[in-house]
């Protein structure tokens, strides 16, 4: 498969309607509903989870083609240790089945992945495929895919001020020039442009700790679809909704100022 050109990126969105200045350059998804969705259909909830890896190839080669920056996807959290082992167990043979299966689609479509969230924890064989799979794609130049990965907020900003703390106490770095550039560039996400766009399925009304800084100024999205459902013209859907809406940024209208 060719990589997206310029050309071809243009071509694309042309086909789904929506005009380039009102695309995304960065979107976030939460995808929920693996598990209600394998028991609408009396299947184990691996089987669920086995479906919703399928729909991440098709989600992440769309956005490729189409162009975005950055594309980040909540995997799974620091709290989803919390389920049964025998899910959890499952859960990460199916990553590290899905990121040695994938990576062709990785390079073929000029994606570089990046890891989000801890490391510690999480069993050596999923580590050994997540390592291949940066370091192979660590030379592309087209869309981040930002994996998150035993993910928590709160423990991300909480290492990031451990970080910059170290920083001030080594004498590298003075407390009144600590910014909001600073604090980003401690995260995990440095580096890779704030989402636009947030994309929950399930319905849940909710940000189940996910990047609770950078997702500041994005637009949501939530559809009461599960995950597994989530098909390319639901993502086209997604993005035509984003691209009707104005954003302020805190700002009046001009017709209101």
């Amino acid at each position: 498969m060719p990589r997206p050109t310029p050309e071809s990126i243009a071509a694309r969105r042309l086909s789904v309607g929506i005009p380039d200045e009102a695309f995304p350059r960065s979107v976030a998804i939460i995808m929920d509903g693996n598990g209600r969705w394998a028991r609408q259909r009396n299947l184990s909830r691996t089987a669920g989870h086995e479906q919703g890896a399928v729909r991440v190839r098709t989600i992440i080669a769309e956005c490729a083609e189409l162009g975005l920056k950055a594309l980040s996807l909540y995997s799974f959290s620091i709290e989803n240790w919390n389920r049964p082992r025998n899910e959890v167990n499952a859960l990460m043979h199916i990553y590290a089945e899905y990121l040695r299966r994938e990576r062709p689609t990785v390079m073929e479509n000029n994606i570089r992945v990046r890891h989000l969230g801890r490391r510690e924890g999480l069993p050596d064989y999923v580590l050994q495929e997540l390592d291949e799979s940066v370091s192979l794609s660590a030379g592309n130049t087209g869309m981040i895919l930002g994996l998150a990965l035993n993910y928590g907020s709160r423990a991300e900003m909480t290492a990031a001020v451990r970080k910059i703390a170290s920083h001030v106490a080594a004498g590298e770095l003075a407390p009144a020039v600590i910014d909001e550039t600073v604090i980003s560039g401690a995260l995990d996400t440095s580096g890779m442009p704030d989402p636009d766009l947030l994309i929950r399925t399930s319905g849940e009304m909710r940000l189940s700790n996910f990047l609770l800084w950078q997702l500041s100024y994005a637009e949501f999205y939530v559809t009461d679809l599960y995950w597994p459902d989530f098909d390319v013209e639901q993502l086209y859907k997604a993005f035509r909704d984003y691209a009707g809406r104005h954003r302020r940024f805190g700002a009046l209208d001009a017709s209101n100022t």
